[in-house]
């Protein structure tokens, strides 16, 4: 079994980014996915501190600290690109104008429900953002994080335990051992890393999948 790495995860992400969409890459690991996205497809990536028209990481030296993402990486901008009000780029996300936005999570629900901002843990620093508004405002929400906790624990889970930031949001998990698509109907396997089989997917969750 080998599992994917965050780069790996983050160019299948990209895969599944359609031709004209526009798209708002989470804080963290989604902001992988613009380093892969092919560069004969427009895509239209949109940041909620005011940018749209970002392309792929600066290189090494070249960065451009006045011109960053709302996690404070230093981002490119296309021909084209463009950057605004914070209030402008919220209306955005708040309006039904992103296509897709891809966020990282702590649990998403075999339902699509989605918890990210905040473990419950004491002491634990509470960091929602916009995570909320993107995942209700976007017509997509795509979750990427690695399947299980440093403990073994599935973040896919039936019901989640933490707070939540949305309810029946998210519609596809990409995750370094498999992809699901949840919703309604519940979770549904898309893709496996080679050498895993449902069933060793049922263990390690728990759920049952098909």
């Amino acid at each position: 079994m080998n599992r994917l790495t965050r780069d790996q995860m983050a160019a299948r992400v990209a895969q599944d980014i359609p031709e004209g969409a526009y798209v708002n890459l989470g804080i963290g690991l989604p902001t992988k996915v613009a380093n892969y996205l092919p560069i004969e497809r427009e895509v239209f990536l949109q940041s909620e501190n005011g940018l749209l028209g970002m392309g792929p990481a600066p290189a090494a030296g070249e960065e451009d600290w006045e011109l960053i993402n709302a996690g404070k990486q230093a981002v490119t901008l296309l021909t084209g690109g463009c950057f605004f009000h914070h209030a402008d780029s919220f209306a955005m996300m708040r309006g039904g104008h992103l296509d897709i936005c891809v966020l990282g999570a702590f649990q998403v629900s075999t339902k699509g429900d989605l918890a990210n901002w905040h473990t419950g843990e004491p002491g634990a620093i509470p960091a929602v953002g916009g995570a909320m508004d993107l995942a209700i405002g976007a017509k997509q929400t795509f979750v990427m994080m690695e399947l299980l906790t440093k403990q073994g624990e599935s973040k896919l889970v039936e019901a989640c335990t933490y707070p939540l930031t949305g309810l029946g949001c998210v519609s596809r998990v990409y995750t370094d051992l498999a992809i699901f698509d949840v919703g309604p109907g519940g979770a549904h396997i898309v893709e496996t890393v080679e050498g895993l089989t449902a069933d060793d997917l049922r263990a390690l969750t728990g759920l049952a999948l098909d």
